[in-house]
């Protein structure tokens, strides 16, 4: 067991980037945290950080094998789990990559669900915007609706993602309303970072691509859904963050006739975890939360 609370040891410090926080997350003094990191690398012959007064940086050999240690604590800690549970308790520790803008409107409800459900399980939940490769960053499930693949990942669909682009009444009345995709090039635009700058819509002889030259870029949707419903532009939005604005009428649907292509949010999970219970129980949970789509 040595190497397992060694391992641990070394992973709270890579992930809190000093000893003394790291000791606090696992409830230990900061000296034993600082032994059990230095009998690893004794162990392993190499040094896993960069020590100076001031900071504490992972290595060469650190970050090389920092994934590889969190996949080896996990497996042994779902093996020692399962080996000691007793009736159905969840127990496991689970990192989730999440979007930003759908966990918070969304999301956030779900997790929280899930561990009032499972008390024993400890939740990791990072929300990043970008395609997470959840074997070599050291995830159990990244959720996102990017259309990257990897190896030795698993893509479990979770559910649609609608799109579509919408103004206030104010602006479309300031500045007209357009007509066709490549009249944007002349509106305000206010557009989603992780998606960009490039917006495509499926017209009546395919597909159309614009370049905008966004008056406001966020990786936050509510930001943008803010912005919009104030007057500030033209914006392509997840159709969930402004369903009740389109309802109560502060914010119009811009053309209709050009709809934009519908993605899908997958949750990527590494094919060993594949079958550990809290995943399937969280991709459960998920699917019912999200389902039929957003």
């Amino acid at each position: 067991m040595d190497i397992l609370v060694n391992l641990q040891a070394f992973l709270a410090t890579a992930d809190a980037a000093g000893f003394s926080a790291a000791a606090r997350k696992l409830n230990v003094s900061t000296s034993v945290v600082a032994k059990r990191v230095t009998q690893l690398e004794t162990r392993i012959g190499t040094p896993l950080f960069h020590r100076s007064t001031r900071q504490l940086r992972l290595t060469e050999a650190g970050q090389r094998y920092v994934h590889r240690a969190r996949g080896v604590v996990t497996d042994a800690t779902d093996l020692l789990s399962r080996m000691g549970e007793k009736g159905h308790d969840l127990v496991d520790h689970l990192r989730i990559k999440a979007p930003t803008s759908l966990t918070v409107a969304r999301l956030a409800d779900a997790f929280s669900a899930f561990q009032t459900q499972n008390p024993k399980l400890k939740l990791d939940i990072v929300l990043i915007d970008r395609p997470v490769d959840p074997v070599t960053e050291g995830f159990d499930i990244a959720i996102g609706a990017f259309p990257h693949s990897f190896g030795g990942v698993i893509d479990e669909p979770l559910c649609a993602l609608k799109r579509l682009l919408c103004a206030s009444p104010a602006y479309l009345k300031r500045h007209g309303t357009p007509k066709h995709p490549r009249d944007l090039v002349e509106h305000r635009c206010l557009s989603f970072l992780p998606t960009g700058p490039e917006w495509i819509f499926d017209g009546p002889r395919g597909r159309i691509s614009i370049q905008v030259s966004p008056l406001l870029s966020s990786n936050e949707g509510h930001v943008l859904a803010s912005s919009a419903i104030a007057g500030n532009g033209i914006a392509l939005l997840s159709h969930y963050l402004v369903a009740d604005a389109l309802r109560d009428g502060t914010l119009k649907p811009v053309l209709r006739d050009f709809p934009i292509p519908e993605l899908w949010v997958k949750a990527a999970i590494p094919e060993r975890r594949r079958n550990a219970a809290a995943v399937q129980a969280l991709l459960t949970l998920l699917k019912a939360s999200l389902a039929p789509s957003l």
